[in-house]
């Protein structure tokens, strides 16, 4: 890939040279990654507005593909996290997020996509904007899962369930808090999934049984019965994650993996 002039690319290396700078280790009394990491986070979300991002910026539509949703995905998941450690310490994660970050930067900046309308009905672009949403929520959902699941591995290593009760000294969450906090995504994430299906079936004209719906009805169906089972049955720890996680994974196999095969292994628009 060759640098241009363009704003937009050299913003997207400004927010990838910033994602990897706070990856670097810093003192417990010094907040230089943190702000690193926010500026990224501003810059990936200028990028994703231009013309190297989601909008395609000239009003002609939306990018679309695999790379640009995962990108958008990447960043609303940061700022939940953002959000979220104004009140909670969740710092194991930045390093994490860093990396997804300058992944997802990279990955739409390689693969752009393809620009197009969506105002095919009334219905599209809330259709749309309610689909990646649901990504973003899922997103911190699995992030918090895996925290979840680390702590729950270190606390059965130690062998002392009665323990510190905290996934660790990088971030000091109470375990269930943690819990709490994952599911409390999923719900909001099954939500919006729900109404983003359901304002795809409004739209008759475009809605087509291919692999993409089929996938995204299995893993609103998994997140539905995770949510039965753990209200109905009190399904928790690795039972419940792994519904998550394979809920997560239908979900980005029914757009972004679906796009990838079509994009990078056919090299053929969608049919």
């Amino acid at each position: 890939m060759i640098l241009s002039a363009d704003p937009a690319v050299l913003l997207a290396v400004a927010a990838m040279l910033c994602y990897m700078g706070a990856l670097l280790p810093g003192a417990s009394d010094r907040r230089w990654p943190v702000h690193l990491l926010f500026a990224a986070w501003v810059m990936h979300a200028i990028v994703l507005l231009s013309g190297a991002g989601v909008w395609a910026g000239d009003g002609e539509g939306l990018r679309l593909g695999f790379a640009p949703v995962l990108s958008f995905t990447v960043w609303l998941v940061l700022a939940v996290h953002g959000v979220e450690s104004r009140f909670l310490p969740v710092a194991m994660a930045r390093r994490a997020l860093a990396v997804a970050g300058a992944m997802a930067v990279l990955l739409a900046w390689v693969f752009p996509g393809e620009v197009r309308a969506i105002a095919h009905s009334r219905w599209a672009p809330l259709h749309w904007v309610l689909g990646i949403t649901s990504y973003g929520l899922f997103g911190a959902a699995v992030l918090h899962a895996v925290l979840l699941d680390t702590a729950d591995k270190r606390l059965r290593h130690r062998g002392s369930p009665g323990g510190s009760g905290t996934i660790g000294a990088g971030a000091g969450l109470p375990l269930l808090t943690l819990e709490r906090l994952t599911f409390r995504f999923v719900e909001a994430g099954f939500v919006v999934l729900t109404l983003a299906l359901w304002l795809g079936l409004q739209s008759e004209s475009q809605w087509r049984w291919d692999r993409k719906s089929v996938l995204s009805v299995l893993g609103w169906a998994t997140f539905a019965a995770l949510i039965a089972g753990r209200w109905g049955r009190g399904w928790r720890g690795r039972q419940a994650t792994r519904w998550l996680y394979a809920g997560s994974l239908l979900l980005l196999l029914a757009y972004a993996g679906t796009r990838f095969v079509y994009e990078v292994v056919l090299q053929r628009p969608p049919a």
